[in-house]
């Protein structure tokens, strides 16, 4: 099924001649649901508007940062006004110490911060910063879990890879990977196994604390508590890839809803809102040994970009001034969950939704979606079934049934209404 417009379409065959697939991330060519990928051209509060001008409700908010909406007046001010100063210095700003100062302000057991201009090039700097603290070379990740394109962290990883069934990725070789070491989602043992058979030379164990490249996968009762235990006992570091949850799940991220502490943080999306942006951070012990105050090497010219500077500032700022954000983008939520949850019981065909905080996710499964392997074996047919239904009747989800999708403050009531609406009549269709 193909629900695009003229414009779109033509655009897409324009883009093929000089982009490789017509698309600069992989995702957005729409190979896992079929069809031709939507072109936007602009988007304000909770819609987009494709080259034809037709209207969206918004669930994918560019991947999470759009928490309070498209084009939020304040942040889109403060570009403005920071862009006729220079968009890049490549020396140091007193906006840099103000911005590193307000995430210590905000994130629990972050005591430094280093930026970076994305979330792929966070990950990749905390996973050598632990190991150069640590002296050890391997790492756990869990099998669905994205931490960007760095090649070791290409093993079995979701989102990306998974809506494009690559699992063995040309380009990276066997010694960049043969330290990633994997385990399912939610599997306590598998982990202990992994510790067992590697004593002493394991750096980190790095995990999106409430996973967001499989759908929304969250974490069973005592799993996060068990690896704390276990990074504790071993002398492991604890990263937590916060790209997608970092403040937006709650002022201090997952670390502060789960109520577990990592060593090491990883930031992207929400602290550049919107803007190209990353960050990592955590104990002071451990960002020391980072150059130059250490010898654990990581540099970038764009690093503390003003214009991300003061986008992701006024966000944050925002979001620590204004409390009840949290408690809005729950409930709105809480009513699509249960809106959805009656629309798609109508269809009689299984169905899971997970949710956490304000990520949520739809799974045609008829048992408990809680790893890779029970995203992957759910009905990803019917899934882009409903995907494309809903795309026609102006719902914009994530293109893949291994995303989860991202609820924006700018949703109103009648926006909820209508996904439902449009849920129900593709469920009573079938």
């Amino acid at each position: 099924m193909d629900n695009t417009t003229n414009k779109s379409s033509a655009l897409f065959a324009r883009a093929q001649q000089s982009i490789p697939g017509g698309v600069n991330s992989p995702v957005r060519a729409f190979r896992s649901v079929g069809g031709t990928p939507v072109f936007m051209q602009r988007a304000s509060g909770a819609y987009m508007y494709d080259a034809d001008n037709k209207r969206y409700i918004d669930y994918i908010n560019s991947w999470g940062p759009m928490l309070l909406g498209h084009a939020y007046g304040p942040v889109v001010a403060a570009i403005q006004e920071r862009a006729a100063y220079s968009t890049s210095y490549g020396a140091p700003t007193e906006l840099e110490i103000e911005m590193a100062e307000l995430i210590v302000s905000m994130a629990p057991n972050v005591d430094m911060v280093r930026m970076v201009s994305s979330g792929t090039e966070a990950c990749m700097s905390a996973l050598r910063l632990a190991r150069g603290f640590t002296g050890r070379n391997k790492f756990i990740k869990f099998e669905g879990c994205y931490h960007g394109h760095a090649d070791a962290f290409l093993v079995k990883a979701g989102s990306g890879l998974a809506t494009f069934n690559i699992q063995t990725v040309p380009g990276v070789t066997a010694g960049a990977s043969m330290d990633t070491l994997t385990a399912p989602y939610n599997d306590l043992e598998a982990v202990e196994q992994l510790v067992n058979d590697n004593q002493g030379a394991i750096a980190a164990i790095i995990i999106e604390p409430v996973a967001g490249n499989m759908g929304c996968i969250v974490p069973v009762p005592g799993f996060m508590e068990g690896l704390r235990s276990i990074c504790d006992r071993e002398g492991i570091l604890l990263i937590f890839d916060e790209v997608m949850t970092g403040f937006r799940l709650a002022a201090g991220g997952a670390q502060e809803r789960l109520g577990i502490r990592a060593d090491l943080v990883t930031y992207g999306k929400v602290i550049g809102g919107g803007m190209p942006v990353g960050a990592f951070g955590g104990r002071r012990d451990i960002m020391q040994h980072i150059a130059p105050l250490g010898n654990v090497y990581q540099a970038g010219t764009l690093s503390g970009n003003p214009i991300a500077m003061i986008a992701g500032y006024t966000m944050l700022k925002t979001l620590q001034d204004n409390p009840g954000i949290y408690t809005q983008l729950d409930q709105t939520t809480e009513k699509l969950h249960a809106g959805l949850a009656d629309a798609l019981a109508i269809a009689g065909r299984p169905f899971v939704i997970n949710r956490f905080g304000s990520m949520i996710s739809v799974h045609f499964s008829d048992k408990p979606v809680t790893n890779f392997t029970d995203a992957a074996t759910a009905d990803n047919a019917l899934f882009n079934r409903f995907f494309h239904a809903m795309l026609d009747k102006g719902i914009y989800l994530p293109p893949s049934a291994y995303e989860t999708w991202f609820v924006s403050t700018a949703l109103s009531d009648e926006d909820i209404s209508e996904t439902i609406a449009a849920a129900r009549e593709w469920a009573g269709a079938l």
